[in-house]
């Protein structure tokens, strides 16, 4: 059976007639499967509680909320990379904006729970860098200490809201990510 290139999702009668996924589809293996967990320390961490409005009906945090988690490990994280807080456009002509985000669920949270978010920089290219994040509850959880609750990726890429195109990474940016991890920073994975 040939399907249709300008597809993405298959009908009914096109998944049954499929053994399995078929390549160049968005749902694919490579987006189905699961990534490992990010290995290795986080060295910086934030404290985040679990509020009430965190949680959905089912009793435990909304998966959406997570990305609000990451947020703010973001902002901490360049916050102490930096020194500042995020310039808004009226401050600045240029800043990141989000280009990608991904997230592996690994455990449920709960209200009241403490969680620990680490955030870390994973490579940096040209215009671009990744963050990686793991949120795991603190060791003494009452709900399972030190669980892996989820991890995941954000790709940010410098933005001239002016001219608005892409610009390169500042190398003063990257510099000041290398010395507070104590490490260089690789680049892009090719592919």
């Amino acid at each position: 059976m040939t399907l249709p290139a300008r597809r993405f999702v298959p009908n009914a009668e096109e998944w049954a007639a499929c053994e399995r996924p078929v390549s160049g589809w968005l749902w694919h293996h490579r987006l189905v499967s699961r990534a490992q967990p990010f290995e290795g320390d986080f060295r910086y961490v934030m404290p985040i509680e679990v509020r009430f409005r965190d949680t959905d009906a089912m009793g435990h945090v909304n998966n959406a909320v997570y990305l609000t988690y990451f947020e703010t490990a973001r902002a901490g994280y360049y916050r102490a990379v930096t020194g500042r807080t995020f310039e808004t456009v009226a401050e600045t002509e240029t800043s990141m904006i989000m280009a990608h985000c991904r997230i592996e669920y690994r455990a449920p949270a709960f209200f009241g729970e403490t969680l620990l978010v680490g955030c870390r920089p994973g490579w940096v290219s040209r215009s671009s860098f990744s963050l990686e994040y793991r949120i795991a509850a603190v060791a003494d959880s009452p709900r399972g200490p030190g669980r892996l609750l989820a991890d995941g990726e954000s790709i940010q890429v410098m933005y001239d809201y002016g001219a608005a195109r892409p610009m390169r990474l500042p190398e003063a940016l990257v510099r000041q990510l290398e010395a507070y991890e104590g490490r260089p920073i690789p680049p892009r994975p090719a592919g």
